[in-house]
C-alpha cells in the first residue's frame, strides 16, 4: 500500500516546547550515552560490503552471511537494493542499519549501534562525503595486500576535516599481503596518523591463526566455518598456552607488538579523539575473524553523539529540544511505492513519529507521520529516535541534503559542501513531448544530490550540464530517468575535467578564455569548468586577479 505524501500543515509550530521533567532529561542522556554511530570508509574491493554483513551477523541481525553479491552466484548483501548494484556487485546507495550489541552477553548493558552504510564505488564518493557528516566515528578499512589506496586517502582527509576519529581495520589477513609493520609504517608516513595496535595478528598474511590482544596479553584463536557463513568460534588462551600452541608465530606477534608499544604506539583515548592516533585491528571480514573485536572497540572507544555547532557559531546540546540534519535523499528505493526518502541524523532531543517540526530553510512546519528505518529493502516504522539515530522521512519533497529540522528554539546547521566534480556531460531529450517529464526528472536527480546540475544562458534549460565525481553517476541518472519517469535521455560528454568556484566579477573574463565555460549551479554558486589542469595553471599564473577557488576534495 502506498504511503501518502508528507505535507506541510497549516498550523504554526509552538514557539516553545513544554519543559521536560528531570527524569526525562536523564533518560535522554542515558540513551545518548549508549549509542555509537559510524561509517566504514574504504577503497573499492577492500571488503566493505562483506564487513557490513559480518557486523550484522555478529549482532545477530542476520543468521547467515551471503558474502559479496554478484560473485559465484552468492546472494546480495543486506545493504544493497538498486538493480545496478546487484548486476555489478557494487554499492552505490547508502542506507542505515541499527542494532543492539552487548560486549558481554552476561551483563545487562546493551549498546545501540548505528552503521550508516556508504557507497562502495569511487564514483559515488560525494554520497559518502554526505554520510560522513552524519557519523561520530569511522572505520578505515584497508586491504592487507594493497595498503592505503586513493579512495581511502581521499575519504580519510574528509574525516580529518570533520574531526572524525578513525579506527583502522586491516582486512583480508587470510590472504597473502604485506607485513603488519610495513602496513602500519605506511599509515604513519602517508597520512600522519599514528597507528596504535589493539589486536595483532598471529600468523603472517595468508596464514591467519588468531589475534593477540595487545593490552590483555591473551590469544584469541579462531576456527573457520564453512564459507565464512556463520560466526567463527573463538578460543581464548593465555600467553603460555598460546606459545605452546603457535610457537614461533606467537613469539613473533608478541615481539612486534611490544616493539610498537615501547616506541610510544600505545592507545591514548585523548589522542584518538583528537584525530592524532588510530587504534588498529587485524581481521578477515570474509572469515568473520576479528569482527567481534571491531564491535567491542567501537563500543569502548568511539565517542557517543555530542553537541553540534550551528551556522551562527553556537552549539546545540544533545539534550536540547529536537533537531536533525538531512544528509541523504533517495527516490526509487521501493518501486512498489515510488516514494522519496530523506534520511536525517538526529542531533538533539527526542524524535517522536508524528511530531510537527519546522523546516529551517523555509520556516514552514513539517509533519513526520511516515518515519522509517531502512536497510536494503527492509523497512520498519520508527516511533522514537535519539541523537545519533538515522530516520527516513517518506515523501519529504521539500527536503534536500544539508537541510535542518527542529522544534522549539530555531537552529540551522551549516550546509554540506559539494565535492569537486571531475566529469561533465550535457543532458538532452530528443522527444519534445517528453520535455516536461525530462525537467521533473532533472529536478529530482538534482535535489537528491545524485549529480550537480549546471546551467548557463548559452545552453539554456533544455540542455543542462551534469557534473559528477565519476561517470557511473551519469549511468544512474539515465537509468533512473528511464525507469522512474519514462524518459530516454542521452548524454554528450564535455571536454572539461576541472571545476573551480568563481565569482561574478571574474565570470565575464573567464567566459572569454579558450577551454573555459562558466555555469551557475542550482545552489547559486558560479563554477568555471576548465579543460584540464594545465589550462588551469596557465590561468592562475597569467590572471592571478581572477577568482578560481578549489572545491572540497579537489584533485591536484
Amino acid at each position: 500500500m502506498s504511503t501518502p505524501d508528507s505535507v506541510d500543515v497549516g498550523t504554526t509550530p509552538t514557539e516553545s516546547a513544554p519543559s521536560q521533567p528531570k527524569n526525562a532529561h536523564k533518560e535522554l542522556a542515558s540513551e545518548v550515552a549508549r549509542r555509537r554511530t559510524f561509517a566504514v570508509i574504504s577503497h573499492p574491493d577492500a571488503g566493505k560490503s562483506t564487513l557490513t554483513e559480518a557486523l550484522a551477523l555478529h549482532a545477530r541481525v542476520i543468521s547467515e552471511a551471503g558474502a559479496i553479491h554478484g560473485k559465484a552466484g552468492r546472494r546480495s548483501t543486506v545493504s544493497d537494493w538498486m538493480e545496478m548494484e546487484k548486476a555489478r556487485g557494487i554499492s552505490v546507495s547508502s542506507t542505515a542499519l541499527q542494532f543492539n550489541y552487548q560486549v558481554d552477553p552476561t551483563v545487562d548493558d546493551t549498546n545501540v549501534i548505528n552503521l550508516v552504510d556508504t557507497p562502495g564505488h569511487a564514483d559515488f564518493s560525494e554520497d559518502t562525503y554526505r554520510v560522513l557528516t552524519a557519523v561520530d566515528a569511522a572505520v578505515m578499512l584497508i586491504d592487507a595486500a594493497k595498503g592505503l589506496e586513493p579512495q581511502t586517502l581521499k575519504l580519510f582527509q574528509v574525516c580529518r576535516q570533520f574531526g572524525i576519529p578513525v579506527i583502522t581495520v586491516i582486512n583480508k589477513w587470510d590472504r597473502p599481503g604485506q607485513s603488519p609493520l610495513e602496513l602500519l609504517d605506511e599509515i604513519e608516513q602517508r597520512i600522519g596518523l599514528t597507528p596504535t595496535p589493539l589486536y595483532w595478528p598471529v600468523g603472517i598474511a595468508g596464514d591467519f591463526r588468531g589475534l593477540l590482544d595487545v593490552r590483555a596479553g591473551n590469544y584469541i584463536r579462531f576456527t573457520r566455518t564453512a564459507g565464512g557463513a556463520t560466526i567463527a568460534p573463538e578460543e581464548l588462551l593465555d600467553a603460555d598456552a598460546a606459545l605452546a600452541r603457535e610457537g614461533s608465530e606467537w613469539e613473533t606477534a608478541l615481539e612486534e607488538s611490544e616493539l610498537l608499544v615501547s616506541s610510544g604506539q600505545a592507545h591514548d583515548q585523548e589522542l584518538f579523539l583528537a584525530g592524532q592516533t588510530s587504534p588498529v585491528i587485524f581481521g578477515s571480514a570474509m572469515l568473520n575473524f576479528g569482527v567481534r573485536q571491531i564491535l567491542d572497540t567501537l563500543v569502548a572507544l568511539a565517542p557517543a553523539p555530542g553537541a553540534r555547532e550551528d551556522n551562527k557559531g553556537g552549539t546545540r546540546e544533545v539534550t536540547d529540544p529536537f533537531s536533525a540534519v538531512v544528509f541523504k535523499v533517495q527516490a526509487g528505493m521501493d518501486t512498489a511505492h515510488r516514494d522519496r526518502l530523506a534520511f536525517m541524523r538526529v542531533v538533539s532531543g527526542v524524535f517522536e513519529r508524528g511530531m510537527v517540526v519546522t523546516h529551517a530553510q523555509t520556516g514552514k512546519p513539517f509533519t513526520t507521520k511516515y518515519a522509517l528505518t531502512v536497510f536494503g529493502r527492509e523497512r520498519s516504522t520508527v516511533e522514537n529516535a535519539y541523537p545519533g539515530d538515522v530516520v527516513g522521512l517518506v515523501n519529504a519533497t521539500a527536503l534536500a541534503p544539508g537541510h535542518t529540522l527542529f522544534t522549539d528554539k530555531k537552529v540551522e546547521y551549516p550546509p554540506i559542501p559539494s565535492f569537486a566534480p571531475e566529469h561533465f556531460a550535457a543532458l538532452r531529450v530528443d522527444s519534445a513531448d517528453k520535455y516536461k517529464k525530462f525537467r521533473r526528472a532533472v529536478e529530482q536527480m538534482d535535489s537528491e544530490g545524485v549529480v550537480q546540475v549546471l546551467r548557463n544562458d548559452i545552453r539554456g534549460d533544455a540542455s543542462p550540464v551534469l557534473a559528477a565525481v565519476g561517470p557511473m553517476q551519469f549511468e544512474v541518472v539515465t537509468a533512473r530517468m528511464k525507469t522512474e519517469f519514462g524518459v530516454d535521455a542521452r548524454l554528450e560528454p564535455l571536454g572539461y575535467s576541472v571545476a573551480r568556484r568563481t565569482d561574478a566579477e571574474s565570470a565575464t573574463e573567464l567566459g572569454r578564455q579558450r577551454g573555459v565555460e562558466v555555469f551557475t549551479r542550482t545552489d547559486g554558486a558560479l563554477l568555471a569548468l576548465v579543460s584540464d589542469k594545465w589550462r588551469l595553471q596557465y590561468l592562475e599564473k597569467e590572471m592571478p586577479e581572477l577568482t578560481l577557488e578549489p572545491l572540497v576534495a579537489a584533485g591536484e
